[in-house]
């Protein structure tokens, strides 16, 4: 005889879940204002005691949207006294995990009537466009307040880097510049320590904004990673001094293979990469002098120049502890940030201003940052410390 088959319709089970959190949502508060008016009146229910400060004066309903619909919460009215409660803030209409969402989604450029739509979709109830600016308001406060914190901490090591978005700018559609910073702080974690928007990555556009990351406290920088933009080496020699530049080796290969026929990439490919998998610095610049004359043999004598005239600014990182080469010589950190922040923006098309853009990538850099990418040890510090120690610096 066959076994009897159970077939499960998921979605009348779920519809059946959300009604079943729906009217434990209304049931339970319910309980819980009911005796706290109790405690108020200073008597239970047609008591009639000397002592007591009110009266009773039955319910009103009060609409509540929560993530499994909409519930109506039977509020106590009093007579003598005001009924307040720490159960529900007092005009409260939606639960705080739906307000978070309707922020993440003004954040994420969905315009205010979508949000309607969505909200009605999702919730069962609808919001105003007005209620929808003021979660704008709410959302780009927090996210500013956040990019301006104070930086109370050393970091050693920060990088830096540029990202172009498309905004309106004065009746026209143009590329702006984002630039992001993150850094490692003196317990090995990493942090993003700033981000703004520049018009291009120039010179003055740099200094700005690293002079912005000084004045809300960066120090203790030792090396600072980033590209070969002349804007961008300046400026950190002018606000860092005493900071070291080092120049992404990810990018110093892109350089050279741009240089380099199709045609000849996978011969060429390994050649600058070996480089950096030499043991020390002498050994690293005998190997560079030594591509580049194999890459002149080779007749790519553009390719051979690049790797003359730029090897040197990629082995910056060997003056550190030999455990943090391999993750300091690159912007890997950051370009996985960029990738995310481009994933985001995609959506979005153009901007209709640079504060809507620029708060767009801080609210997404805030969250990467709150996840596990800020909360794993990315280096051992005390390394660096031992090896200046050492070297008597």
């Amino acid at each position: 005889m066959p076994e009897p088959i159970v077939s499960l319709n998921e979605e009348s089970l779920k519809a059946d879940l959300r009604e079943l959190v729906r009217r434990t949502v209304e049931e339970m508060p319910d309980g819980l204002l009911d005796e706290e008016a109790d405690d108020l009146v200073g008597a239970e229910r047609y008591e009639r005691t000397a002592g007591r400060e009110a009266y009773r004066a039955g319910h009103y309903e009060r609409k509540l949207t929560t993530t499994s619909g909409e519930a109506a919460i039977r509020m106590p009215k009093l007579k003598g006294m005001r009924f307040t409660t720490a159960i529900i803030e007092r005009y409260r209409r939606r639960e705080t995990s739906v307000e978070e969402a309707m922020i993440e989604t003004c954040l994420a450029g969905v315009s205010t009537r979508r949000i309607e739509d969505v909200s009605e979709i999702l919730w069962g109830s609808s919001v105003s466009a007005a209620t929808a600016s003021n979660l704008d308001e709410k959302a780009f406060a927090s996210v500013e307040e956040w990019r301006n914190r104070p930086l109370e901490r050393a970091y050693p090591y920060a990088c830096v880097d540029g990202i172009y978005l498309r905004r309106s700018w004065g009746g026209s559609y143009e590329n702006v510049a984002v630039m992001v910073a993150i850094g490692v702080n003196d317990d090995g974690y990493r942090e993003v320590i700033g981000a703004a928007e520049g018009y291009t990555e120039s010179s003055e556009c740099w200094r700005e904004f690293l002079s912005w990351l000084r004045s809300r406290g960066l120090r203790g920088v030792r090396m600072l990673a980033g590209g070969k933009a002349a804007g961008m080496v300046g400026s950190i020699a002018e606000v860092f001094p005493g900071a070291a530049h080092q120049r992404c080796t990810a990018r110093f290969y892109r350089n050279v293979l741009a240089r380099v026929p199709k045609s000849k990439w996978p011969r060429v490919a390994a050649m600058p990469r070996a480089i950096h998998a030499m043991e020390s610095r002498e050994a690293a610049e005998a190997k560079a002098l030594e591509v580049a004359s194999e890459l002149e043999a080779s007749r790519l004598r553009e390719a051979a120049r690049v790797v003359r005239e730029g090897f040197a600014e990629t082995l910056t990182y060997t003056r550190f502890p030999r455990e943090h080469w391999r993750r300091i010589r690159t912007n890997n950190a950051i370009e996985r940030l960029n990738r995310e922040i481009r994933r985001r923006t995609r959506v979005v098309g153009t901007f209709p201003d640079g504060n809507s853009a620029l708060m767009l990538v801080t609210a997404r850099l805030k969250y990467v940052a709150e996840s596990e990418w800020g909360s794993r040890r990315y280096l051992d510090v005390t390394l660096l410390e031992e090896a200046h120690r050492e070297a008597g610096i």
